[in-house]
């Protein structure tokens, strides 16, 4: 089959699975290998940000070779067998809608007047303390997280997987792994995690870029605000410290016609984030179901939009 025809397959079970708890997760062995190379190689390597190169490396390797011999020997078995696990490794690296079903958990909680079940479950997507906030600013973090998360955890392995098929995908789900282990900029991972974090900005480089003013299309097509979206994404999209995630938060908060960012806290000590969007109206709960369904449909938009340039380019 068709690497996207796969990639397509793979996210139609993506939605209509999403991430079963239970079901074994190659992200997982990627992340517990990567935590396993740590102390050894820090021990043999004296220079941390050499050791994290090489990390970066090993973790690399091991996961293209690993997943190239996995489906050439299903391959060898039947060509069935060998689609039916590239659609198996694919749809393991798509979130489309595991990342809607926890905004969705969140918007419940809200709708029925469970703020603290609302905080509970907003603190699965995001980082900040989460114990005194009122639902707007739980609205604000559910936002900000399902438009901070698209890329990575669906445009960009899209993107991947459109160019690369399931070892392509599963690639870069090993670098986002890599900067989730070893990107921090504390006094333990500046150095070491060094690799990680600068690789997992290049890689999203490209998808960041043409997710963003795709959410403007796709606003058009729900009803929102196309031309706010596409403005806030040029004025915005840069103040973030990512260089990525800022650009798709900036064409959400356009899109949506509120203002994201603003004071965060961190194990109790405030953090100030660069501000995204006007706020032209307060933020509210129905803000989430429009945020998750400009992510689904930005995904889907995506995924017919790359795999019909690969088409194109492969007739010609």
């Amino acid at each position: 089959m068709r690497v996207e025809y796969l990639v397509m397959t793979a996210f139609c079970v993506d939605l209509l699975l999403g991430d079963p708890r239970w079901l074994p997760h190659p992200v997982k062995f990627i992340g517990r290998f990567a935590g396993a190379l740590e102390e050894p190689l820090r021990r043999a390597i004296t220079n941390a940000r050499a050791a994290g190169i090489v990390a970066v490396l090993a973790v690399l390797a091991s996961t293209g070779f690993v997943a190239f011999s996995m489906i050439a020997a299903a391959s060898a078995l039947h060509p069935v067998a060998g689609d039916v696990l590239s659609i198996a490794l694919l749809y393991t690296c798509f979130a489309g809608r595991d990342l809607a079903l926890h905004g969705d958990r969140v918007y419940r909680a809200l709708a029925q007047g469970d703020l603290l079940e609302a905080r509970r479950r907003v603190a699965m997507l995001v980082g900040r303390d989460t114990e005194r906030l009122d639902e707007s600013e739980v609205v604000r973090g559910t936002v900000e997280s399902v438009a901070e998360n698209m890329v990575d955890g669906v445009t960009a392995p899209i993107f991947f997987a459109i160019l690369g098929g399931p070892v392509g995908a599963l690639l870069y789900k090993a670098v986002n792994t890599l900067d989730s282990t070893f990107g921090y900029k504390n006094e333990q991972y500046l150095q070491f995690g060094w690799a990680s974090a600068r690789l997992d900005d290049v890689v999203n480089y490209i998808p960041a870029r043409l997710t963003a003013p795709l959410v403007a299309f796709t606003s058009a097509l729900l009803g929102l605000h196309p031309l706010g979206a596409w403005r806030i994404f040029r004025r915005d999209g840069r103040k973030h410290p990512s260089p990525n995630s800022g650009l798709t938060e900036a064409a959400v908060a356009g899109a949506l016609g509120v203002q994201l960012g603003g004071r965060n806290y961190y194990f109790g000590e405030p953090s100030e984030r660069p501000r995204m969007g006007d706020p032209d109206q307060p933020l509210q709960r129905a803000h989430i179901l429009q945020a998750n369904r400009l992510m689904l449909l930005t995904s889907a938009l995506a995924l017919l939009i790359f795999a019909g340039i690969r088409m194109a380019i492969l007739k010609s």
